[in-house]
Protein backbone atom coordinates (compact mmCIF):
# COMPACT_ATOMS: atom_id res chain seq x y z
CA UNK A 1 0.00 0.00 0.00
CA UNK A 2 1.39 3.39 -1.01
CA UNK A 3 0.34 6.82 0.17
CA UNK A 4 -0.45 8.64 -3.07
CA UNK A 5 -1.54 11.89 -1.41
CA UNK A 6 1.01 13.90 -3.37
CA UNK A 7 -0.61 12.61 -6.57
CA UNK A 8 -4.17 13.29 -5.36
CA UNK A 9 -5.19 15.06 -8.56
CA UNK A 10 -4.52 11.76 -10.39
CA UNK A 11 -5.81 9.33 -7.76
CA UNK A 12 -8.58 11.39 -6.14
CA UNK A 13 -12.25 11.39 -7.19
CA UNK A 14 -12.52 12.18 -10.89
CA UNK A 15 -8.76 11.71 -11.44
CA UNK A 16 -7.45 9.63 -14.32
CA UNK A 17 -6.25 6.92 -11.90
CA UNK A 18 -9.04 7.12 -9.33
CA UNK A 19 -10.03 3.52 -10.12
CA UNK A 20 -6.66 2.35 -8.78
CA UNK A 21 -7.08 3.99 -5.37
CA UNK A 22 -8.20 1.94 -2.41
CA UNK A 23 -7.87 -1.47 -4.04
CA UNK A 24 -5.32 -3.93 -5.36
CA UNK A 25 -5.58 -3.43 -9.13
CA UNK A 26 -2.23 -5.00 -9.96
CA UNK A 27 -3.45 -6.70 -13.14
CA UNK A 28 -4.52 -3.38 -14.72
CA UNK A 29 -0.96 -2.05 -14.53
CA UNK A 30 0.10 -4.78 -16.95
CA UNK A 31 -2.96 -5.10 -19.17
CA UNK A 32 -4.19 -1.50 -19.33
CA UNK A 33 -7.74 -2.81 -18.68
CA UNK A 34 -9.21 -0.23 -16.30
CA UNK A 35 -12.74 -1.65 -16.38
CA UNK A 36 -14.16 -3.17 -13.19
CA UNK A 37 -13.27 -6.62 -14.57
CA UNK A 38 -9.65 -5.54 -15.12
CA UNK A 39 -9.08 -3.73 -11.80
CA UNK A 40 -8.21 -6.95 -9.94
CA UNK A 41 -5.24 -8.53 -8.22
CA UNK A 42 -5.06 -11.84 -10.14
CA UNK A 43 -1.80 -11.95 -12.13
CA UNK A 44 -1.58 -15.72 -12.53
CA UNK A 45 -2.19 -15.77 -16.30
CA UNK A 46 -0.01 -12.79 -17.28
CA UNK A 47 2.82 -13.10 -19.80
CA UNK A 48 6.49 -12.57 -18.85
CA UNK A 49 6.40 -9.11 -20.48
CA UNK A 50 3.31 -8.19 -18.45
CA UNK A 51 4.98 -9.36 -15.24
CA UNK A 52 7.94 -7.10 -16.07
CA UNK A 53 5.49 -4.22 -16.52
CA UNK A 54 4.20 -4.85 -12.99
CA UNK A 55 7.78 -4.92 -11.68
CA UNK A 56 8.44 -1.60 -13.42
CA UNK A 57 5.34 0.00 -11.90
CA UNK A 58 6.26 -1.31 -8.44
CA UNK A 59 9.67 0.33 -8.81
CA UNK A 60 7.97 3.57 -9.89
CA UNK A 61 5.72 3.61 -6.84
CA UNK A 62 8.60 2.70 -4.52
CA UNK A 63 10.65 5.59 -5.91
CA UNK A 64 7.85 8.19 -5.87
CA UNK A 65 5.48 7.35 -3.00
CA UNK A 66 5.81 6.26 0.62
CA UNK A 67 4.88 2.67 1.49
CA UNK A 68 2.43 2.66 4.42
CA UNK A 69 1.48 -0.99 4.85
CA UNK A 70 0.54 -4.29 3.27
CA UNK A 71 -2.90 -5.16 1.98
CA UNK A 72 -4.41 -8.32 3.43
CA UNK A 73 -5.55 -10.39 0.48
CA UNK A 74 -4.02 -12.32 -2.38
CA UNK A 75 -0.37 -11.40 -1.68
CA UNK A 76 -0.17 -10.87 2.10
CA UNK A 77 -1.93 -12.61 4.99
CA UNK A 78 -3.39 -10.90 8.07
CA UNK A 79 0.06 -10.90 9.70
CA UNK A 80 1.67 -9.16 6.72
CA UNK A 81 3.47 -12.35 5.70
CA UNK A 82 3.86 -13.17 1.97
CA UNK A 83 1.41 -15.70 0.56
CA UNK A 84 2.06 -18.46 -1.95
CA UNK A 85 0.53 -16.22 -4.64
CA UNK A 86 3.18 -13.56 -3.95
CA UNK A 87 5.96 -16.15 -4.10
CA UNK A 88 4.61 -17.38 -7.44
CA UNK A 89 4.40 -13.82 -8.80
CA UNK A 90 7.96 -13.07 -7.65
CA UNK A 91 9.19 -16.31 -9.25
CA UNK A 92 7.41 -15.36 -12.50
CA UNK A 93 9.12 -11.95 -12.44
CA UNK A 94 12.51 -13.62 -11.86
CA UNK A 95 11.89 -15.92 -14.84
CA UNK A 96 10.83 -12.93 -16.95
CA UNK A 97 14.00 -11.01 -15.97
CA UNK A 98 16.12 -14.05 -16.87
CA UNK A 99 14.33 -14.40 -20.22
CA UNK A 100 14.78 -10.67 -20.88
CA UNK A 101 18.53 -10.91 -20.14
CA UNK A 102 18.86 -13.92 -22.46
CA UNK A 103 16.92 -12.10 -25.19
CA UNK A 104 19.14 -9.04 -24.83
CA UNK A 105 22.27 -11.20 -25.08
CA UNK A 106 20.81 -12.94 -28.14
CA UNK A 107 20.11 -9.54 -29.70
CA UNK A 108 23.75 -8.54 -29.15
CA UNK A 109 24.89 -11.76 -30.83
CA UNK A 110 22.28 -11.64 -33.61
CA UNK A 111 21.04 -8.03 -34.11
CA UNK A 112 17.95 -7.68 -36.31
CA UNK A 113 18.52 -6.78 -39.98
CA UNK A 114 17.37 -3.62 -41.65
CA UNK A 115 14.58 -4.48 -44.06
CA UNK A 116 12.24 -2.92 -46.59
CA UNK A 117 9.67 -4.15 -49.07
CA UNK A 118 8.09 -2.68 -52.17
CA UNK A 119 5.84 -4.21 -54.80
CA UNK A 120 8.27 -3.07 -57.51
CA UNK A 121 11.51 -4.34 -55.99
CA UNK A 122 10.47 -7.04 -53.52
CA UNK A 123 12.23 -7.53 -50.19
CA UNK A 124 15.61 -6.17 -49.25
CA UNK A 125 17.54 -7.14 -46.10
CA UNK A 126 20.83 -5.57 -45.13
CA UNK A 127 23.23 -5.23 -42.24
CA UNK A 128 25.11 -2.21 -40.92
CA UNK A 129 27.08 -1.39 -37.78
CA UNK A 130 23.85 -0.06 -36.22
CA UNK A 131 21.12 -2.35 -37.59
CA UNK A 132 18.62 -3.54 -35.03
CA UNK A 133 19.57 -0.63 -32.79
CA UNK A 134 22.72 -2.50 -31.70
CA UNK A 135 25.87 -0.40 -32.13
CA UNK A 136 28.89 -2.57 -32.85
CA UNK A 137 32.17 -2.63 -34.78
CA UNK A 138 30.99 -5.18 -37.37
CA UNK A 139 28.20 -5.18 -39.97
CA UNK A 140 27.52 -8.86 -40.47
CA UNK A 141 25.59 -10.70 -43.16
CA UNK A 142 21.83 -11.40 -43.29
CA UNK A 143 20.60 -14.81 -42.21
CA UNK A 144 17.30 -16.37 -41.19
CA UNK A 145 17.29 -17.17 -37.46
CA UNK A 146 14.94 -19.92 -36.29
CA UNK A 147 13.95 -20.29 -32.65
CA UNK A 148 14.14 -23.90 -31.41
CA UNK A 149 10.83 -25.64 -32.07
CA UNK A 150 9.52 -22.91 -34.39
CA UNK A 151 9.11 -22.85 -38.16
CA UNK A 152 9.06 -19.04 -38.16
CA UNK A 153 12.29 -17.14 -38.78
CA UNK A 154 13.39 -13.55 -38.68
CA UNK A 155 16.29 -11.77 -40.32
CA UNK A 156 19.39 -11.19 -38.21
CA UNK A 157 22.90 -9.93 -38.86
CA UNK A 158 25.62 -12.50 -38.26
CA UNK A 159 29.32 -11.95 -37.69
CA UNK A 160 31.22 -13.66 -40.50
CA UNK A 161 34.78 -13.45 -39.12
CA UNK A 162 36.55 -14.11 -35.86
CA UNK A 163 35.63 -16.66 -33.19
CA UNK A 164 32.02 -17.65 -32.45
CA UNK A 165 30.10 -15.64 -29.83
CA UNK A 166 31.48 -16.26 -26.36
CA UNK A 167 34.68 -17.93 -27.58
CA UNK A 168 37.93 -16.19 -26.59
CA UNK A 169 39.74 -17.00 -29.83
CA UNK A 170 39.17 -18.72 -33.14
CA UNK A 171 41.41 -21.70 -32.42
CA UNK A 172 39.58 -24.75 -33.68
CA UNK A 173 36.65 -22.64 -34.93
CA UNK A 174 37.92 -21.56 -38.34
CA UNK A 175 37.50 -17.74 -38.18
CA UNK A 176 33.86 -17.86 -39.37
CA UNK A 177 32.19 -15.86 -36.61
CA UNK A 178 28.72 -17.25 -35.94
CA UNK A 179 28.00 -18.49 -39.47
CA UNK A 180 27.94 -22.11 -38.30
CA UNK A 181 25.24 -21.62 -35.65
CA UNK A 182 22.71 -24.45 -36.23
CA UNK A 183 19.70 -22.11 -35.89
CA UNK A 184 20.72 -20.05 -38.92
CA UNK A 185 19.87 -20.50 -42.58
CA UNK A 186 21.13 -18.62 -45.64
CA UNK A 187 18.75 -16.71 -47.90
CA UNK A 188 18.42 -18.51 -51.23
CA UNK A 189 19.66 -16.47 -54.15
CA UNK A 190 21.99 -14.33 -52.04
CA UNK A 191 25.76 -14.58 -51.89
CA UNK A 192 26.67 -16.14 -48.50
CA UNK A 193 28.89 -13.20 -47.53
CA UNK A 194 26.85 -10.31 -49.01
CA UNK A 195 25.87 -7.60 -46.52
CA UNK A 196 22.69 -7.03 -48.53
CA UNK A 197 20.13 -9.45 -49.92
CA UNK A 198 17.35 -8.62 -52.42
CA UNK A 199 14.54 -11.12 -52.95
CA UNK A 200 11.93 -10.66 -55.68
Amino acid sequence: VFDVERGRRHYGPGGAYSGLAGRDATRAFATGDFTQAGLVDDVSALSPAEMLAIQSWLSFYSDNYDPVGKLVGRFYDENGAPTEALRQAEAAIEEALKFQAESEQRKQQFPPCNSEWSSAKGSRFWCSTQSGGVNRDWSGVPRKLYRPGSKQSHCVCVRSTGPPWGQPDSAGHGNRGDLDDPHLQEYEGCHPLAQQCVLN
